[in-house]
C-alpha cells in the first residue's frame, strides 16, 4: 500500500456510527501524534540507559572483549567436544583510550540513542502500523496479522547475530591483526572506534533480517516472484556480497558471517514468495470466474 492511499484511508467516527473521508490535515495530525509517541519512547528508554552506564557498558557494550563472554565458552567448549583443535578462540588484550576532550560524553550519547532505538524498536513498529492499519481492509488486516510480532522478533534476532556471533569473530580478527612495528602483547585502540564497530555489527544486521517480511509484502503485491527470485538468483548473491562488504568492516570473515545468514534468508524468502505467488494467482482467478459469471 503506497503513502497516497494510506493517507485516503478511511476513519470510523464515533458518536455518528459512519464513516468519513479524513482530510489531508488530519492525517497528518494524527501521524504527529504516532511521531510523537514514537520518539517519547526512544527518548525515555535512552534515558534509561544514561543511568544504567555501568550495566550497559562492561556487562554489554565491552563484554565481547571479556574471555567469559558467551561465544568464546561455546567455541571452547566446541573445541573440547569436537577434538578439533583451533576452535577455541580467547580475545585479543585491548585497553580502550579517549583522545578527544568530550569524546567520552559524545560516546555516552550515541550509545543512549542506538540503544533506546533497539530497545524501543517494537513499540516504533507497533505504533506505525497503528497509524496505517486504518487504511486496510478486514482481509489485509487479517493478512498481515502478527507483523509487528515478526518484524521486530526478525530484527532483535538479527542484533542478537552481529552482537553474539559477527561481533566477537570481527573483533577478535581486527584487534589481533597485527603489524611487526605493534606491541603484540597489548593493543590501544579508540573507544570511539571500538563503538562505531559494534555499532555496525549489530543495527545493520538487525534491518538485513527483515529480508523475509520485505518479500513477503512485494510477493503480495506481484512486484515479485519466486521464478523472478531463481532467476537472478547469482545476481542476488553478487548484491549480497556487495551489500555485507558496505554494513561490515573490510575483512573478509565479517563479509562472510553477514553474507552467509542473508543468503540463507534469501533462500527462505523464495519459499515465502512462492507461497504469496499461489495465493495471489488463485485469488486472481477466482475474480476471473466471478466475472465470467456474470
Amino acid at each position: 500500500m503506497g503513502f497516497l492511499s494510506m493517507l485516503n484511508r478511511r476513519s470510523k467516527q464515533k458518536g455518528r456510527g459512519e464513516e468519513r473521508e479524513m482530510s489531508f490535515v488530519e492525517h497528518l495530525d494524527e501521524l504527529r501524534k504516532h511521531i510523537i509517541r514514537s520518539l517519547f519512547a526512544i527518548i525515555s528508554a535512552a534515558i534509561l540507559m544514561f543511568f544504567l552506564t555501568d550495566i550497559i557498558f562492561k556487562n554489554i557494550l565491552f563484554y565481547p572483549l571479556n574471555p567469559d563472554f558467551p561465544t568464546y565458552r561455546l567455541m571452547c567448549w566446541l573445541e573440547q567436544l569436537l577434538k578439533i583443535p583451533g576452535v577455541c578462540i580467547t580475545p585479543v588484550k585491548t585497553s580502550l583510550q579517549t583522545f578527544d576532550m568530550g569524546e567520552a560524553f559524545s560516546l555516552h550519547m550515541k550509545i543512549c540513542i542506538y540503544g533506546g532505538l533497539i530497545i524501543s524498536f517494537p513499540y516504533v513498529l507497533w505504533q506505525l502500523w497503528m497509524f496505517v492499519r486504518p487504511g486496510l481492509y478486514d482481509a489485509e488486516v487479517k493478512a498481515t496479522r502478527g507483523v509487528v510480532f515478526i518484524t521486530s522478533a526478525l530484527f532483535l534476532l538479527g542484533v542478537a547475530f552481529g552482537y553474539f556471533i559477527l561481533a566477537p569473530f570481527s573483533i577478535n580478527f581486527l584487534v589481533g591483526y597485527q603489524l611487526p612495528l605493534v606491541n603484540e602483547n597489548e593493543s590501544f585502540i579508540k573507544a570511539g572506534s571500538y563503538i562505531n564497530y559494534m555499532i555496525m555489527f549489530t543495527f545493520p544486521a538487525g534491518i538485513l533480517f527483515e529480508l523475509p517480511v520485505l518479500i513477503f509484502y512485494l510477493a503480495k503485491i506481484g512486484i515479485v516472484t519466486d521464478k523472478a527470485m531463481r532467476k537472478y538468483r547469482r545476481h542476488s548473491i553478487v548484491g549480497i556480497l556487495l551489500l555485507a562488504a558496505v554494513v561490515t568492516p573490510p575483512d573478509i570473515l565479517s563479509q562472510l558471517l553477514v553474507a552467509i545468514p542473508v543468503y540463507i534468508l534469501y533462500e527462505l524468502s523464495i519459499g515465502i514468495a512462492a507461497r504469496q505467488t499461489k495465493k495471489r494467482d488463485k485469488a486472481i482467478g477466482l475474480n476471473e470466474d466471478l466475472a465470467d459469471k456474470e
